[in-house]
């Protein structure tokens, strides 16, 4: 946890918090502070900052808190990931989080088994445990919009196109022609597909809408692999 964030509702006054439960865990057990320790913080969605421990007591911590540095800017990247088994979701959700990403739609994908839309990661609390273990880790605030569409086709063809815009449109895909390209600098929407990527027809349906296949060598990767490699490549 290099982010300890912090809520609303945290605030006792206009200028402190208390804290309880296992973020005072955290803040006694693994930095071990002390009165007058700083800790970094940051307001969920809003200003990051740092945090001056002004009371500890058994159960709970108080820090005087200094709000004034912007969050970090988002990555100019839109994902659009097939829906994963949920332990590699996890991973995926944290790993692009950290990097800045704040748009993402997980899709249908004819690989996609049909049980893992009824994981109980997809409920909404669950999914934010993730998110908050990716903003902290990465020192940022601000939370990504998360969107799910349980069609393939449909999505394509009704929103694929309008949400490439003007950014580069790209498929990840472990046996295209041509290579994935490096330093964009430039929006990218990045489509990636299942374990063993997505089927033929949905490459030509995607490539169709503005997405063509790239690769990143010969040398098949495992998701949460494939989606860090790629964004390091691309900016």
């Amino acid at each position: 946890m290099n982010l300890i964030l912090l809520y609303k509702t945290d605030f006792v006054s206009s200028n402190t918090v208390s804290l309880s439960g296992q973020r005072f865990e955290h803040l006694r057990k693994v930095l071990r502070v002390e009165q007058g320790s700083c800790v970094k913080v940051g307001l969920l969605n809003g200003m990051l900052g740092t945090g001056e421990v002004s009371e500890l007591n058994c159960d709970n911590i108080k820090l005087l808190v200094k709000l004034n540095d912007e969050a970090p800017e988002a990555l100019p990247l839109t994902l659009i990931c097939a829906l994963q088994r949920p332990q590699t979701m996890k991973k995926v959700l944290q790993a692009v989080i950290a990097y800045g990403v704040k748009k993402i739609y997980f899709i249908a994908s004819r690989k996609v088994e049909k049980s893992y839309w009824s994981s109980p990661l997809l409920e909404e609390e669950a999914l934010r445990k993730h998110i908050i273990l990716g903003l902290e880790q990465s020192c940022d605030t601000m939370m990504p919009e998360i969107h799910f569409r349980r069609k393939f086709k449909p999505f394509v063809e009704n929103e694929l196109t309008d949400i490439v815009g003007d950014s580069l449109g790209i498929t990840a895909h472990p046996t295209a022609e041509q290579a994935c390209p490096g330093q964009v600098g430039r929006a990218v929407t990045l489509c990636i597909g299942p374990e063993g990527g997505f089927t033929d027809y949905e490459i030509e349906m995607l490539a169709a809408h503005a997405c063509p296949a790239v690769h990143l060598g010969i040398r098949p990767l495992r998701t949460e692999f494939a989606i860090c490699a790629l964004l390091g490549r691309l900016f």
